[in-house]
């Protein structure tokens, strides 16, 4: 199996070195050469499976020779012991048609961890191999990095520099990150949004002599292995409602479009899937690319839902390359456009192919909060702004035949905001309330990626 870069002007790459590597030297994210597929018969075998074999099953086909089987059962029993739940990812049912797929259960009470557990053994077994260290660098909109470092803590090949936009995300998911000890781990509080951060990542990715000299890498889901990871509670939800014999509906709160595209991973290797409904907060993007076809940058807006504010989802590269059909040199126009401020008109054919898998419902902030009170009302759960915010869109949009909502965090992550929307404090897990009385360890810097990666340099060279 062969890696190439949406941009088509970086060679063709291996499994392990597009896992190493995150972002492909032309700027552009890597995909598969060609898409894997599973039977209908081979999907129906997994049912019943425990999440960890399926985990391996789904990733071996994308690692092919690379990594042993046994290798790979073994990564995803080892990343999934953590968790909290025998299931990994439950389902609970909220209404005849819709049901809730629990994310949470992790070590950071959100749904990156169920990737980035499975992505740092990965990242073990390569860099041991090889004899080679890496220094990663993680931009987050609230969760990634908690996860990340969590995941990576005390690891003796890996170190890390979490970047998150400075008071703009929860306590609880500042405190994952900056509560850690670890000589390995570095929090940097970056003075921008999201965004902001992100723009520094990839300007520090795409510099070959940063990354020679510390060997860079990156753990956002503009790295391949995370979608892939991701993929998996696709099978996993829909195989509990009758997958493949019917197809299942997704309905997703979206920022960077990791979660989503994850989704278009598990349809292209065969899952049937009726719709991936994307929901977005006033940050609405992709909501408005799905319904118009251009794809431009708003101003991103602070909400109650931090995840997702975010005006330039990575991922949505991937299905731009897919939607025109593979064309490398258009797909890096179009992004390099984007970059540089200008919209993108997605083609009127590339528009169809993408909408006839996936639609977009935009919530404001009254309406999320109206989701989280009738939540609680109506089925007894408690859910985060996020999950409320596909909630809500599902309200809005409800699609045929079943449907899974993806709840993308603990309540417990952000106490604030369903405190104001139900009148209730969100029970926290013991290892959210160990948080409170850590001290914590960050600094803050300018939004100016010179001086982040001369940051990411001195730490790598200490």
């Amino acid at each position: 199996m062969r890696y190439i870069s949406t941009r088509g002007a970086s060679p063709p790459v291996g499994f392990v070195d597009a896992v190493l590597a995150g972002l492909a030297p032309d700027g552009g994210l890597y995909v598969p050469e060609s898409w894997p597929q599973f039977s209908a018969g081979e999907i129906a075998g997994m049912a019943g499976q425990p999440y960890a074999e399926v985990a391996a099953a789904v990733l071996g086909r994308f690692a092919a020779d690379e990594i042993p089987q046994a290798d790979l059962l073994e990564m995803c029993r080892q990343a999934y012991a953590a968790f909290d739940h025998p299931a990994v990812v439950p389902l609970v049912q909220l209404a005849p048609d819709v049901f809730l797929a629990e994310l949470f259960h992790g070590p950071t009470l959100a749904f990156k961890d169920v990737a980035m557990q499975l992505l740092a053994g990965l990242s073990d077994f390569v860099l041991g191999r090889a004899g080679r260290t890496q220094t990663i660098l993680c931009a987050t909109s609230g969760d990634t990095g908690g996860a990340a470092v969590e995941a990576f803590r005390g690891r003796s090949n890996t170190r890390i520099v979490a970047m998150f936009p400075e008071g703009r995300i929860s306590e609880v998911q500042r405190r994952f990150m900056t509560t850690a000890t670890e000589d390995n781990v570095r929090c940097l509080a970056v003075a921008g949004d999201f965004d902001t951060c992100q723009a520094i990542l990839k300007t520090a990715l795409g510099d070959p002599v940063l990354q020679q000299a510390v060997g860079l890498s990156a753990v956002n889901s503009i790295n391949f292995a995370r979608i892939v990871a991701q993929s998996v509670y696709y099978f996993t939800t829909a195989l509990a409602l009758g997958a493949p014999h019917r197809p299942v509906s997704f309905a997703v709160p979206s920022g960077n479009f990791g979660d989503g595209f994850a989704g278009y991973v598990a349809y292209r290797m065969g899952l049937p899937i009726g719709r991936i409904l994307i929901a977005t907060n006033a940050n609405d993007i992709l909501a408005r690319t799905f319904r118009t076809g251009q794809y431009a940058r708003g101003t991103v807006a602070e909400t109650q839902s931090p995840a997702m504010d975010i005006q330039s989802a990575s991922n949505f590269e991937r299905l731009f390359f897919e939607a025109v059909d593979r064309d490398g040199p258009a797909t890096a126009e179009a992004f390099r456009g984007f970059a540089e401020g200008r919209s993108i008109s997605v083609p009127s054919q590339a528009l169809v192919a993408m909408t006839r898998l996936f639609a977009g419902e935009t919530t404001d902030e009254a309406a999320t909060s109206e989701a989280m009170c009738l939540a609680l009302s109506e089925t007894g759960q408690t859910v985060d702004p996020h999950t409320a915010v596909a909630l809500s869109a599902l309200r809005r949009s409800p699609g045929t035949g079943p449907t899974v909502v993806l709840a993308t965090a603990h309540p417990a992550k952000f106490p604030e905001a369903v405190l104001a929307a139900t009148g209730r404090v969100p029970s926290a897990p013991e290892r959210a309330q160990a948080l409170a009385g850590r001290p914590e360890r960050y600094e803050s810097i300018a939004a100016d990626a010179a001086l982040v990666s001369a940051y990411v340099r001195d730490f790598a060279g200490a």
